[in-house]
């Protein structure tokens, strides 16, 4: 349980350094940049605690997809940025790919018990 506080702490940090980094306007705003610096330290910091016990590529793939996810979210909401029906189902294949390895996860538990 505690990974997982880890990873979505990391995920958070993630998406909340993405988006002060869009708002560093190219790192000439000074305050956004020093928070996506921050923020990046500390999502790579709880990703570190996440690895502890979650394995590289279940962790990974859900920090990124998520993320990427998150990011494109954002983007939409606060940005008011436009996806296309192909972004959409992209963002949709990216997530639905974190759930197969976390399932697929699962599985390899259950057969080595």
């Amino acid at each position: 349980m505690r990974a997982i506080l880890f990873l979505m702490g990391a995920i958070v940090f993630e998406v909340t350094g993405t988006t002060m980094l869009n708002l560093s306007d190219g790192f000439t705003n000074i305050v956004p940049t020093v928070i996506m610096f921050i923020c990046f330290g500390l999502s790579f910091t709880f990703l570190i605690g996440a690895l502890k016990t979650i394995p590289l590529s279940i962790a990974y793939s859900v920090w990124a997809g998520i993320g990427t996810a998150g990011a494109g979210i954002i983007g939409v909401f606060l940005f008011n940025e436009q996806l296309s029906a192909v972004n959409i189902i992209g963002l949709c294949v990216i997530i639905l790919g974190v759930i197969i390895m976390n399932i697929s996860k699962k599985d390899k538990e259950e057969t080595a018990q």
